[in-house]
């Protein structure tokens, strides 16, 4: 890895994060010839996983959670944990060199007539004539409106914010939202805290493993795994919302004392209530509830929408020379993985880079 300090640039691409998406673009961007530079705000590469909650293990395989061109030590059937994704991020950004400019982050993104300009957190400016969002997926918790009727006494956390039960006070803890981080992040608080866990959408929970074989391997060899997101298995693997996590299911949640009920209807003062009139007394929640975009900075027409949320086909933007790489299901289910993120960053490089020589 090479960091760099210009407090100006011109580049032909900007590469704004350097989580996976951005360190899969720079991989891809390797071969093109074209000056380069990754832009990251946090201080270490790895850190925006070092900073999640203590226990997160990965849900894909070793096998399936690496970058173009580098494997993931450790046991291929086994699941890393976030230090050892973070490890090996570190790793990959150093075996390949790539250009880096941490803990600095982008203010404003602006087009003036060809080029885009990034001003950054430092006083810099950075012109460049294409660029690649690739912040992720997990920006800015998506917290529901009703959560503001509960009590300054009920503590709120989010995947982001949440650590450890250590970080969460004694009493009731409804966590809402059951997709795989809510449950996970349940079993873990059960051991020391009264859980009630409140659903949504009905969840399909697979195994982790079928005939010997882990549950990725079956949908990489069968194709699933690049099925188009606009196509009509995409389609329903994207509605069935799959958990690869036996250890998971509903029953073992109950059985380990978890208590499930209903989607979260209502909150006042510290009561929660649930869809059936159910009520419980809470003392903590935490919002598992999903993320949405933060393009507060982004000031440029037609590049989010109304909501602020980034608008693209297949990680192209309707502006020119626009591109992002790390959307969920982007062009495939693969997409929101580690294994399939290398894919499309390979993709949107092989399409912009004809239109930079």
């Amino acid at each position: 890895m090479t960091t760099t300090t210009d407090t100006t640039a011109a580049l032909d691409v900007l590469v704004i994060g350097a989580g996976q998406a951005g360190l899969a673009a720079g991989h891809a961007l390797r071969a093109t010839g074209l000056r380069y530079e990754l832009i990251e705000r946090q201080t270490r590469i790895g850190d925006s996983w070092r900073q999640r909650y203590d226990s997160l293990t990965l849900f894909t395989p070793r096998s399936y959670s690496h970058l173009p061109g580098l494997a993931f030590d450790g046991p291929s059937e086994g699941y890393a944990n976030r230090d050892e994704m973070a490890a090996y991020l570190e790793r990959y950004a150093e075996r390949f060199e790539l250009p880096i400019r941490l803990g600095r982050a982008i203010v404003a993104l602006e087009r003036e007539a060809s080029a885009f300009v990034a001003h950054v957190d430092d006083g810099s400016v950075i012109a460049a004539r294409a660029v690649v969002i690739a912040t992720g997926a997990f920006q800015v918790p998506a917290i529901p409106r009703i959560a503001a009727g509960l009590s300054p006494d009920v503590k709120q956390v989010t995947p982001n914010s949440y650590l450890n039960p250590s970080t969460v006070p004694a009493g009731r803890v409804l966590v809402v939202g059951d997709g795989a981080t809510g449950r996970q992040i349940a079993v873990e608080l059960v051991k020391s805290h009264a859980v009630v866990l409140a659903g949504g959408r009905k969840r399909f929970l697979a195994p982790q493993r079928l005939l010997g074989r882990s549950l990725f391997w079956w949908l990489d060899h069968s194709g699933l795994l690049r099925a188009p997101a606009e196509g009509r298995i995409g389609r329903r693997l994207r509605e069935r919302d799959t958990i690869p996590r036996r250890d998971l299911r509903d029953d073992r949640l109950r059985k380990a004392g978890i208590e499930l009920v209903p989607r979260l209807t209502g909150l006042a003062g510290t009561t929660a209530t649930f869809e059936g009139g159910q009520a419980q007394e809470i003392a903590a929640v935490v919002w598992s509830t999903g993320y949405r975009d933060d393009a507060s900075w982004l000031h440029i027409d037609g590049a989010a929408d109304a909501r602020g949320a980034f608008i693209h086909s297949h990680g192209i933007s309707p502006v020119p020379g626009l591109y992002f790489v790390g959307r969920p299901w982007q062009t495939s289910m693969g997409s929101a993985l580690v294994t399939g993120v290398g894919r499309d960053a390979e993709a949107i490089v092989a399409r912009l880079a004809p239109t930079l020589t």
